[in-house]
This record gives structure tokens, C-alpha cells and sequence, in this order.
């Protein structure tokens, strides 16, 4: 399979625009990188600068980085994939014309959420906060589960961050509650909170997202419908309240 230079421009053009739009464009660089397996010292070395440069930018102790160091950035990590035969760039040709079935609903939200605000929206509770305490997420992917487990490979799975990790993953269908657990615990991407719906965590669950130190939160809403229904509301209200609309927050869901 050749690689157009059509297709190389839009993962470019992809890359570029989620680090530029990125609340943490450090995050999202790192993310990127760790995608396409290229190390802080390969990159710079393509880049022809410092490697602490980049993991000053990863860290967050350099501000924004600028549109050229963007298109530095970008440029190299597809120059080293090109190197490589270009699996990455590939694999990305697969996604763009076959996107996972696992995937049932994805947003980013236009503000950040409070999690209180998300707990109310899906009636959850927090069952493992693991001692990290989590204020807001930025975007939500609801997921068929079984699906996730048998058909995304490591690059399907980058697909469930959608622009951020700063997300809710949330995870429906689920059988086993070690199997979600374990596909965040193999990657090197990590969901703000992860929330199992209609399906209590059980010990090993809540055991596997506090060595992750993910917190864990359990919904129970009764169908997948009424919680995809009950997320696109919760979008509709940070809307309204990003362009400046008066609205009441979501009320809490009785039992």
C-alpha cells in the first residue's frame, strides 16, 4: 500500500489542529509522539534542537508552543514514520476509511464540565477516586466494550481521546469489568475518569483503576439510550453556557 501525499497532508493537518486547539497542547504533543513510538530524543534529533526543549513543552513548563514549531513538530514525527516505511501513516489510511464500529457516541464539550456536573447528567457515582481528585473533563466517548476488546488495535484505540484525554471514557456492554480496565492499563493514553455504565466495578476493577490512579465512577442509568441522551444534553447546556446563555445546571436524576 503506497501513501499519497494527500494523506500525509490531512494526518498533518489533524496533528497540527488537536495540538493548536488543545487546553494542554503539551499533552497532546506527547500523545502523538507515543503514537507513533518515536522518542523525545529522536525527535529532536530531527528536529535539530535539544531533546529537553520537547520535554519541556510535554510538561507543561514551556507555554504554548507556536504554529511553526507545530509544523516542525508535525513534520518530523511523519519524516520518521516515512523512514520506518510508514506503518503509522498506514494505519491511519485503514482508520479514515473504516472507523470503529466500538465507538457509539464522541464530543468534545465547548468548556470543561465540572465532574459533579457529568455524575448528576448520568446518574453516576464515584466508587474509586484513588486519591487523585479530578475537577473537570473536556470531552466524553461512550463505547460498546465487548467490540473495544476484540477488534481495536493500538492505534483503533487512540481513536476513543477524540482530541484530549482529558475525557470521560465510558464504557457500556461490559461483561467483565477487568477487560475495560485492562485495555486502558496496556496504553499509554489515560481517560480523566473512566465510567462503567449499568454495571457495578467490582474489587478487581476499582483495584486496576487505583494502580492506574484513574477514578472510577459507576452509572446507572437503566439503557444506552437514555445515556447517550443524557450526554448530549450536558453538551447542549455547555453550549449554551459558552455562548453566553443563562441555564440552570442539570438536575440530579432521582432514583
Amino acid at each position: 500500500m503506497s501513501v499519497s501525499p494527500s494523506l500525509r497532508e490531512v494526518l498533518g493537518r489533524r496533528i497540527a489542529g488537536e495540538i493548536i486547539l488543545s487546553n494542554k497542547p503539551g499533552a497532546t504533543m506527547r500523545k502523538w509522539r507515543e503514537l507513533f513510538a518515536v522518542s523525545q530524543t529522536s525527535l529532536s534529533e530531527k528536529m535539530v534542537l535539544s531533546s529537553s526543549v520537547i520535554s519541556d513543552y510535554e510538561s507543561g513548563r514551556r507555554q504554548s508552543p507556536g504554529t511553526k514549531f507545530v509544523r516542525r513538530f508535525v513534520w518530523a514525527l511523519v519524516k520518521i514514520d516515512e523512514e520506518r516505511g510508514s506503518r503509522f501513516i498506514k494505519e491511519f489510511a485503514k482508520l479514515t476509511s473504516s472507523p470503529s464500529t466500538a465507538i457509539l457516541d464522541l464530543r468534545e464539550f465547548p468548556i470543561p464540565v465540572r465532574v459533579e456536573y457529568l455524575c448528576k447528567a448520568i446518574k453516576g457515582e464515584i466508587v474509586s477516586s484513588s486519591g487523585r481528585f479530578v475537577k473537570e473533563v473536556l470531552g466524553y466517548t461512550v463505547v460498546d466494550s465487548k467490540k473495544a476488546v476484540e477488534t481495536l488495535s493500538g492505534l483503533e484505540y487512540s481513536q476513543l481521546f477524540g482530541a484530549t484525554t482529558d475525557r470521560a471514557l465510558i464504557f457500556t456492554n461490559v461483561e467483565d469489568g477487568n477487560l475495560p480496565m485492562m485495555l486502558v492499563r496496556v496504553s499509554n493514553l489515560k481517560p480523566r475518569v473512566v465510567v462503567f455504565h449499568n454495571a457495578r466495578p467490582d474489587e478487581q476493577s476499582i483495584k486496576l483503576a487505583e494502580y492506574d490512579q484513574v477514578p472510577l465512577i459507576y452509572s446507572s442509568l437503566p439503557t444506552i439510550e437514555q445515556l447517550v441522551k443524557s450526554l448530549r444534553k450536558l453538551y447542549r447546556i455547555a453550549l449554551r453556557i459558552k455562548l453566553g446563555r443563562r441555564v440552570q445546571p442539570p438536575p440530579k436524576i432521582s432514583a
